[in-house]
């Protein structure tokens, strides 16, 4: 595809983004967490306090201390804090910012009040925590399936008006990207992205790619030919995993089975493969179903209490 003039505008107008901005993969993993439980009631600061706790003390491995966010925003308020910020601080857990941009303009207004709100009332604490800032997840995706998302074009203002909002903070120079699946990078006009962002945020689930052959036996190849083409499409521009996973209950895809003895072999595959590379990972998830059911369902506690639960499958890498 052809670049549109609007797009191509844009994108010079944010410009290409100082290469020292953009950090290299150190290693840093994380669980993705979502701002509301499936019956809708909003996660509290306790909530998110209690998951980052249980993060941090899984048997079988260890280091996972990170939290990606998907918005800024308290779940049912228009612009509130998400209460993650205060449990993150109480916990010391480290954050990948989301900010969500979806659905129309008042969107990621209210998201930088929120992100500017939570800069003025946690300061440091708050600030010396965050690894990286995302600007939307899964837009370009969406936006092409016909769902609610946004243009290549709307996403590239977006990023410049949250650099804009964060000049003369102390996240001025935090490392901002986008995330969504390698597809919508590889498309032509959504390319202009790139130029805007720090680093790319790599989806990639083998589960859903079911036009190819996605067994957990060709999970490697489907990943990685999906993470590779996105690294090479990113040029100098580090490429993070931030959702990956393999469902333990849910309906087949295809070829992709659902259980617990494959999410284990993908977790061998992957998770323990991106370790040992050091790239920054944030898995998919570590409990999905709480005050509802998932399906499918990639958590890796089922329902229930994390206190009292056991991993559905081992999490040990085995070399």
């Amino acid at each position: 595809m052809r670049f549109s003039s609007a797009v191509a505008a844009l994108a010079a107008a944010v410009g290409t983004v100082d290469a020292a901005a953009s950090p290299a993969n150190t290693g840093i993993k994380g669980f993705n967490y979502g701002a509301f439980f499936l019956n809708q009631q909003a996660k509290v600061q306790a909530d998110f306090a209690y998951e980052f706790n249980r993060a941090k003390t899984l048997p079988g491995t260890s280091g996972w201390t990170s939290a990606r966010l998907y918005t800024m925003v308290q779940w049912g308020t228009k612009s509130d804090v998400v209460q993650a910020i205060p449990a993150a601080i109480d916990t010391n857990t480290k954050l990948l910012l989301g900010l969500w941009i979806s659905g129309g303009t008042a969107a990621i207004d209210n998201e930088i009040t929120a992100l500017k709100a939570a800069i003025t009332k946690y300061g440091t604490k708050f600030t010396n925590l965050v690894v990286g800032l995302s600007v939307g997840s899964e837009d370009l995706y969406r936006d092409a399936a016909g769902e609610v998302g946004t243009s290549a074009a709307y996403l590239v203002s977006s990023i410049k008006k949250v650099r804009t909002a964060l000049a003369g903070t102390a996240l001025a120079n935090v490392p901002i990207g986008h995330v969504d699946t390698y597809d919508s990078f590889l498309n032509g006009t959504n390319k202009a992205v790139i130029p805007a962002i720090d680093w790319i945020g790599f989806d990639g689930y083998p589960y859903w790619e079911s036009t190819k052959a996605n067994s957990v036996n060709d999970a490697m190849t489907r990943f990685y030919d999906g993470y590779d083409k996105t690294v090479k499409l990113a040029g100098t521009k580090p490429v993070w995993v931030t959702e990956t996973g393999w469902p333990v209950t849910g309906k087949t895809n295809n070829l992709a089975v659902p259980n617990a003895a494959n999410a284990r072999i993908y977790w061998q595959k992957i998770a323990c493969s991106l370790i040992q590379k050091k790239i920054n990972l944030f898995w998919y998830g570590l409990q999905e179903s709480q005050w509802g059911t998932a399906s499918p369902d990639f958590g890796i506690y089922g329902a229930g209490d994390l206190g009292t639960l056991s991993p559905r499958y081992s999490l040990a890498c085995v070399s």
